[in-house]
């Protein structure tokens, strides 16, 4: 171990040294200055004077949070991967001054000492290292000459390009600039120093910081009490008491038993290992569902986060036929007011378990939820990895452990607000879309209020569905959620999923062209490309009249109904002397579905 990685050892461990008189001075925490490390300060405290000297920040370091741990051990299993990169991009259609925006974003930094941490290793453990000087990473680059895809396609290339968090800065700016009052800013920061909550803080600040540089006056922001560090050592000190303790006790008793796994129809055969290839679809809420869903909550005393989960779990339950359904779904972290105003990783993960066994109707779930959340939020303070790591259950390197879906409904600061606080410092503002394909979980559903707006956004295991699967899926979330609104009190295994056109395929009854042809728009046809697609397609061709069929149609979107459905099986069974339940075609009803199914 060098001299370096001795001292930060003993600082993480909560020894203090500071120079005085030309003297090293230190202080051990009690029980900790054993005669081996004194005798060690003693031999080399010359040398460790003159490096204190010259190099201060060397023992600026702190231990991380067990989230921060965790996000740290995933980054060292793929550093090349981009999914834990956050990014911020807005289109700023005025002119600028780039020298305010960079001085800006290094006072972010020195408000901040996350945003200019890096994450090395001492020993076997990550940590925090703050460092005084960080130069900052700003880019702006010529855009001027691109076109408008070829500007998408390097913001996204920028928004992806790896970090090396053990060495370099974790957030950078990249500023295209495609002519003097049109210009995109992406600021891209690793998840390990920021989330949702501290995306809110920055988006907010950055405009003052901003206008003081421009005008030369101080900026109004009050100076902040506590520092991450506070929150780590609050966050060590719980769990070493009784009310870590209690924590623990409570998501044993809640975690109990066999933890199902999610059981969700796929169009692939699972990989040995889980990857991080994703996909996303996003779809919208209509105003007038987004207000029926809010007065629902209202009438029924939960808020429209639990009943979305809600929703999510019916839809999960009528997917697999599985009663005990878990979802996993962030908390902030920020259970204590102080810490409200830092920057950092805060968010943790939460186990919501819902018992749909009976079939109860969806009031009476709603009910079963609500105590289910407000519980997980009185114990939102027991770590996540710490529960994994003291649970210790069954482990699969396919399957993301304790719940395989993930829902979240995001808090994040309103566009318009945000269009607001940049345009009182002149700046005029518009989004700038970025791709995420990246996910975790085999199924995650991001829900964001916008306006009068919901919108939604399946991301997914690209290894595990093919889009149009997704696609119809939120097309039976939305169908599910207008059914609850309709009729709270139905039960869950009853209520509607199926689409209009969906159910008039099923009851035999014709499907005007016009509707076929805009569900067909979802995915471009492709065509069978091996013997067991082909056979397949053979066989829908008899059966349907349709001479053209790709591996991604729908049965019932080209005619199949529920006598076809017979038909088609016996077929099957004749083709292939393998026997298919029917209700197999109605959660695979694409030849590629089907051929997966058959080659298994």
């Amino acid at each position: 171990m060098s001299l370096v990685e001795f001292l930060q050892d003993l600082v993480i461990k909560r020894w203090e040294f500071w120079i005085e008189d030309e003297q090293v001075c230190f202080r051990a925490p009690e029980l900790e200055s054993t005669a081996v490390i004194l005798t060690q300060l003693k031999q080399r405290k010359a040398q460790i004077l003159e490096l204190l000297q010259e190099q201060s920040e060397i023992l600026e370091v702190y231990p991380l949070s067990y989230g921060a741990k965790g996000l740290w051990f995933l980054w060292q299993l793929a550093p090349q991967s981009y999914n834990y990169n956050v990014s911020v991009a807005l289109r700023i259609y005025s002119q600028v001054d780039i020298r305010s925006w960079q001085q800006a974003f290094q006072s972010l930094k020195q408000r901040h000492p996350m945003l200019r941490s890096t994450f090395p290793k001492v020993g076997e453990q990550p940590i925090q290292q703050v460092h005084q000087n960080q130069p900052l990473d700003f880019l702006q680059i010529d855009a001027a000459t691109w076109s408008e895809d070829q500007l998408h396609e390097k913001v996204q290339e920028a928004h992806q390009h790896p970090f090396d968090i053990t060495t370099e800065p974790v957030m950078r700016v990249r500023w295209f600039t495609r002519s003097e009052q049109d210009h995109i800013m992406l600021v891209t920061i690793q998840h390990i120093a920021w989330d949702g909550w501290s995306r809110n803080l920055i988006v907010k600040e950055l405009p003052q910081l901003y206008q003081a540089q421009v005008s030369g006056m101080e900026v109004s922001l009050p100076p902040l009490k506590y520092s991450y560090p506070d929150y780590v050592r609050w966050q060590t000190e719980l769990l070493e008491g009784p009310k870590g303790e209690s924590l623990w006790n409570y998501w044993q008793a809640k975690l109990a038993g066999e933890l199902p796994v999610l059981n969700l129809p796929i169009d692939r055969p699972r990989l040995p290992l889980q990857t991080d290839n994703g996909g996303s679809y996003s779809f919208k809420l209509s105003a007038k569902l987004t207000e029926q869903l809010k007065q629902l909550a209202q009438t029924e005393d939960v808020t429209l986060y639990m009943l979305l989960l809600t929703a999510f779990q019916v839809l999960l339950f009528r997917y697999t036929n599985q009663e005990d359904i878990l979802v996993g779904s962030p908390t902030n972290g920020r259970s204590r007011a102080e810490f409200a105003p830092i920057v950092g990783y805060f968010v943790d993960l939460m186990v919501m378990r819902a018992n749909l066994s009976r079939n109860p109707c969806f009031r009476e779930l709603l009910s079963q939820v609500r105590q289910i959340v407000m519980g997980a939020l009185a114990h939102q303070d027991y770590p996540f990895p710490l529960l994994v790591e003291r649970l210790q259950p069954k482990r699969d390197p396919n399957l993301s452990p304790l719940f395989q879906a993930y829902f979240v409904l995001q808090k994040l600061i309103e566009f318009q607000d945000m269009q607001e606080l940049f345009l009182s410092v002149g700046l005029k503002i518009e989004k700038f879309a970025l791709t995420h394909c990246e996910n975790s979980f085999d199924l995650s559903l991001e829900m964001v209020e916008e306006d009068s707006y919901l919108l939604g956004r399946f991301k997914y295991s690209a290894d595990l569905f093919d889009q149009q699967t997704i696609a119809r899926m939120a097309v039976h979330f939305e169908t599910l959620l207008a059914s609850i609104v309709t009729n709270p009190q139905q039960r869950v295994g009853k209520l509607p999923l199926l689409s209009e056109i969906e159910q008039l395929w099923i009851q035999g009854k014709r499907v005007p062209q016009t509707d076929i042809e805009t569900a067909r728009k979802i995915q471009p046809r492709v065509k069978p490309r091996n013997e067991v697609e082909h056979q397949i397609a053979q066989i829908w061709q008899e059966l349907l009249g349709v001479a053209q069929i790709g591996i991604y149609d729908n049965f019932f979107t080209l005619g199949g109904h529920s006598l076809l459905v017979i038909k088609l099986m016996n077929k099957i069974e004749q083709e292939f002397s393998k026997s298919l339940p029917l209700s197999i075609l109605f959660q695979s009803p694409t030849i590629k579905q089907l051929a997966t199914l058959l080659s298994q």
